[in-house]
């Protein structure tokens, strides 16, 4: 075939990439095939995914049903969606099935990194897949045992059935023959319709740690305790990039119980996952080990960070946020439109969004064993093979020389993805082989040393034309990124940071322009519940908001009319070659699927109701992480300026609901989460030293803030969706939708975060 005379649509490149064959562009202008077909989802992963049932399956003669959980439990529900999901194809008993939770290991069970909201999207097709061949090697034992077609033969509730002779036989009876079947791939897999789920979809299924939690025998991080073991606690260098100059251990190693003072070497090059350095403590108990640190005298060498201070970072970024930017995106000629507008035509808007501390009710905490070359750790960790990795590369060990543990997560949020924690652990037990060594972080230590949430600024600008429109949309967004974990000199938001909310947006504006800012990171930044999609979708909304506003226009009419009808969009026709990692092709923007968690919501909410007095109610809405979600927010507001969480709406459309009981605890949790970030979320630095320690100053909502009502709405449950993401989609709508309540009962705008105060004060 003459290469030269291939002529594609853009729709056919992005078919033929999806479907087996990638095709690029020479520097001649020729279309050449490439040799590897990009992958997405699951398969671009790490370990990719597994969908071998003799994995994730094993039956007893006793008939009970062992399904493998590969993926960390943090209350999302990934421990009981993906067995259910497994069972439910497998027609098992769910009474008769035990959840067993794996140890690290990808080769095996495919990759493990529960975050991204990543684990139903990734693994449902598989764990269907796994369901279904065990289901099929059951009825080809049972035929094979009874001498007849495995077409006469059908498995129903734990045992498989010969309808025409009435002979069945249960699960048990079938194991062991089962396993030796072939297991059945492609073409070959009967996956059940839609129709005959029985527990997919139905919201019946509790999850499967429930009553150990509620009855205090669940096993966490913090919970682990091995015969002779011994605890740590490390004093770290209160500012990042620092390091011991000297330390007097004496007055520590003199407090009782207290048995090894251990260094802990800062880190090389970038932070990436590795430990801090400093001094550990290593006692008898934690309480010895903590009065130890406490009377360590260490004079610390701040290095480059100890200038960093909030104050005139955040002056850094609004200089960095009013000048030219990193074009990302660019439709028409927003900079000729804005130099063209008469100052009555412009709307400009600055948002300041502080750090934030991922706070999760447990700290974190390792347990490791360094016997004979091995080491074995016990730990809550959402990333247990970078745990592993990271271990092998602290001991200079094989990754194969280390097994990590799996325990329950009390809160993850994407800080426990990082397993700085589970190194130092391992190092520390290095010093003291054959005897097992928990680090225990205190909440003033997994406040002042964590991998933060972005600090930035966001800037807007529009041109509206005389129906209230906007003609231009400039978005300026300047914040430290988190690739600055993994690379020296990074000084804008990374591809997939700005992917977040802030290139993507579906509206029907001409001229549309996104740049992005240089700001040099000062902290550890890391990946927190929901990412940069937080700062990007709170000016969005805020200002989407403020224009309906300035228009004169009801905030819900307005938004709808801006987003348009009922439409696909490319990702790329939009700026955003990112995507999440997932293929343009299943996963295009699709703007009926936004209108219809906005019209929930406020339906819900009962939108454009006479409200009293010093009420009011917010909207606001977001596309995240393949998901579609939006919240209305009621408060009231006194004459003295004191808030009240009246109600909120909170509604996701994410295709297929696999769990609808953990989809509505989601919902329910953002927005007390996000609700609680809006109102006091902050961390500052000063000096290089984070000034917040524990929560009486980096506080969590309280109950008497909490709303009185939360209504979920779970919208468009098509099983024919590939399914999206539930765990991070439903915060960014919050805050905005909060403010704009705000604005709706007081005529206060809120452009920084946190509230605090603000309401209380004079305008």
């Amino acid at each position: 075939m003459n290469s030269a005379n291939l002529t594609l649509s853009r729709r056919a490149l992005l078919k033929a990439a999806g479907g087996g064959l990638v095709l690029s562009v020479g520097l001649d202008g020729v279309v050449h095939a490439a040799t590897e077909a990009k992958k997405y989802g699951g398969d671009a992963m790490p370990g990719g995914t597994v969908d071998n049932p003799l994995v994730f399956v094993s039956i007893g003669a006793d008939g009970r049903v062992q399904i493998i959980a590969h993926r960390a439990e943090m209350g999302t529900g990934a421990r009981t969606s993906l067995p259910m999901v497994v069972a439910d194809e497998l027609e098992a008993d769910w009474a008769q099935v035990k959840v067993v939770q794996a140890d690290a290991d990808e080769a095996r069970y495919g990759n493990q990194n529960t975050d991204g909201s990543r684990s139903i999207r990734h693994f449902y097709q598989p764990m269907r897949r796994v369901g279904a061949a065990a289901r099929q090697m059951l009825e080809a034992a049972a035929a094979a045992q009874w001498g007849v077609p495995v077409g006469e033969v059908k498995a129903a509730r734990h045992e498989v059935l010969h309808s025409a002779s009435g002979r069945r036989l249960g699960y048990g009876a079938l194991a062991e023959a089962a396993a030796r079947q072939p297991v059945p791939a492609g073409a070959a897999l009967r996956l059940k319709t839609p129709a005959e789920f029985r527990y997919i979809g139905k919201g019946q299924v509790r999850p499967v740690d429930l009553a150990d939690i509620g009855q205090g025998r669940a096993v966490y991080g913090q919970d682990i305790h091995l015969p002779g073991m011994v605890y740590a606690v490390v004093a770290r260098p209160p500012v990042v990039g620092g390091k011991v100059k000297t330390v007097d251990s004496a007055a520590a190693l003199q407090v009782a119980g207290v048995k090894k003072i251990v260094d802990i070497p800062p880190f090389k090059g970038v932070p990436a996952f590795q430990p801090l350095g400093g001094v550990a403590v290593v006692a008898r108990n934690t309480w010895a080990a903590m009065q130890g640190r406490a009377a360590l005298k260490i004079d610390w060498d701040d290095g480059p960070n100890g200038a960093y201070d909030s104050a005139r970072y955040r002056q850094a970024l609004e200089a960095s946020a009013r000048a030219p930017g990193k074009v990302v995106r660019s439709d028409g000629d927003a900079l000729a439109s804005l130099a063209q507008a008469a100052p009555s035509q412009k709307l400009v808007a600055e948002y300041y969004l502080p750090h934030l501390a991922h706070a999760s009710m447990e700290p974190p905490a390792a347990t490791a064993l360094v016997t004979e070359g091995r080491c074995e750790v016990w730990t809550s960790c959402q990333a247990p093979q970078a745990a592993v990795e990271g271990v092998a590369g602290a001991l200079g060990l094989k990754p194969e020389q280390v097994t990590v543990h799996q325990a329950l997560l009390g809160g993850g949020f994407g800080r426990k993805s990082k397993p700085d924690y589970v190194v130092e652990a391992a190092l520390i037990a290095k010093t003291m082989p054959g005897t097992p060594v928990k680090v225990v972080w205190t909440r003033d230590d997994d406040i002042r040393h964590d991998y933060l949430h972005t600090v930035s600024v966001e800037r807007l600008e529009a041109v509206l034309r005389p129906d209230g429109r906007p003609e231009t949309w400039l978005h300026r967004t300047v914040a430290p990124s988190i690739a600055s974990l993994f690379a020296p000199g990074v000084k804008t938001e990374a591809e997939f940071e700005v992917g977040m909310t802030a290139i993507n947006v579906p509206y029907a504006i001409p001229n549309v322009r996104i740049e992005v800012g240089e700001a040099e990171a000062m902290a550890r930044i890391g990946w927190f519940r929901s990412v940069s999609n937080i700062p990007h979708a709170f000016a969005v909304q805020c200002l989407l908001s403020e224009l309906a506003h300035r228009a004169g226009r009801d905030p819900k009419d307005y938004a709808l009319e801006l987003i348009g009808p009922p439409r696909r969009i490319a990702p790329a026709a939009l700026g955003d070659h990112w995507n999440y990692g997932e293929s343009p092709e299943l996963y295009p923007v699709d703007t009926g699927r936004l209108r219809g968690v906005i019209e929930a919501v406020t339906q819900g909410a009962r939108w454009g109701r006479k409200l009293p007095k010093g009420h009011g109610l917010g909207l606001a809405f977001a596309y995240s992480f393949m998901s579609y979600t939006a919240a209305v927010v009621e408060v009231a507001v006194d004459a003295k300026g004191a808030l009240q969480i009246v109600a909120v709406d909170m509604g996701i459309d994410c295709g297929p609901q696999i769990n609808p009981e953990r989809i509505r605890a989601q919902l329910e949790g953002a927005a007390v989460m996000g609700i609680g970030l809006t109102l006091t979320g902050e961390i500052s630095f000063e000096g290089g030293h984070v000034k917040q320690s524990n929560f009486h100053d980096y506080e969590v909502l309280r109950h008497a803030q909490s709303p009185r009502t939360i209504r979920t709405h779970l919208v468009n449950n098509d099983p024919a969706l590939p399914p999206g993401g539930v765990g991070e989609p439903p915060l960014p709508p919050v805050a905005p939708a909060l403010c704009n309540a705000i604005f709706a009962a007081t005529g206060r705008r809120i452009r920084q975060l946190p509230l605090r105060d603000q309401l209380s004060q004079k305008a």
